[in-house]
């Protein structure tokens, strides 16, 4: 079941970004929840491929894949030799794919939460962070998937760990159905990935319904409502902790979208 937490005030947002389980066996404070942000707490999850193709994604998927790998292949030589890579590669050049944006750090979701296009939009709705649980997800997985997580001692799939199991986009809809779905962690493609703190959710082509599938099968999703009265408080905050366009979006693009921001003047 989906939770929904409300964020009002500051202590709800400091204990947000505060929360780590202890764990005995390591002597330390971790867990394995990621976060996804979104402008609009009414936005429900859905991939950039369905938003873009709808139900035509799956017959649409393989040669948008097929033509951008023929094309960045000049960019990217050994993009060829991996279907996984294809996808991340795509997805962070804003290639519709079925892969979700998450992040290991509250902070990173909770800048994409905290900042709009149209900034006029900040005082006029709630926004959102979702958080989810890898381990409740993996823990769902094929006895195959979970056996390679074994074999490697970790949570978290990498892109050799995943193509060790699965080496094409049907055989892993057949593996997945609308039951279960992979985290990967990506390689460091880009500064971008690395500064953002990425995973990505790879969502199998017979789950239409993400939001759906996490309130019936987990326990530990959670939505964070951030109330629109905090969204300028929370973002001056993340500001004075150097979560900013600058940092997410490494170079002149991201240098330029934080100045537009820090220089807009709030009617």
């Amino acid at each position: 079941m989906i939770q929904d937490v409300e964020i009002a005030t500051i202590q709800d947002f400091t204990l947000m970004v505060t929360e780590q389980d202890y764990r005995a066996d390591l002597g330390r404070h971790r867990n394995l929840f990621i976060y996804r942000g979104e402008p609009d707490a009414s936005f429900t999850l859905s991939t950039s491929l369905r938003r873009h193709c709808k139900d035509k994604s799956s017959f649409l998927e393989p040669p948008m894949l097929l033509n951008f790998t023929k094309y960045a292949i000049l960019q990217e030589p050994t993009i060829e030799n991996s279907i996984w890579n294809q996808m991340i590669l795509g997805q962070h050049h804003g290639l519709p794919t079925r892969l979700l944006d998450w992040s290991y750090s509250p902070t990173v979701a909770l800048h994409f939460s905290t900042t709009e296009n149209d900034l006029e939009m900040m005082d006029a709705r709630d926004s959102v962070v979702w958080r989810i649980d890898i381990h409740e997800l993996h823990d769902m997985l094929p006895e195959k998937y979970r056996k390679v997580i074994r074999k490697y001692n970790t949570t978290v799939f990498s892109v050799d760990m995943i193509s060790e199991v699965c080496k094409s986009l049907h055989q892993y809809d057949e593996d997945m159905q609308d039951k279960c779905m992979v985290i990967i962690e990506p390689p460091s493609l880009d500064p971008r990935i690395v500064n953002q703190y990425s995973f990505f959710s790879v969502i199998p082509g017979k789950m239409v319904d993400i939001t759906g599938f996490l309130d019936a099968h987990t326990n530990h999703t959670t939505r964070f409502i951030i109330k629109k009265e905090l969204r300028w408080r929370i973002r001056d905050m993340l500001d004075h902790l150097n979560i900013t366009e600058r940092i997410v979006y490494p170079g002149l693009d991201g240098l330029s979208r934080w100045l537009g921001r820090h220089y807009f003047v709030r009617d």
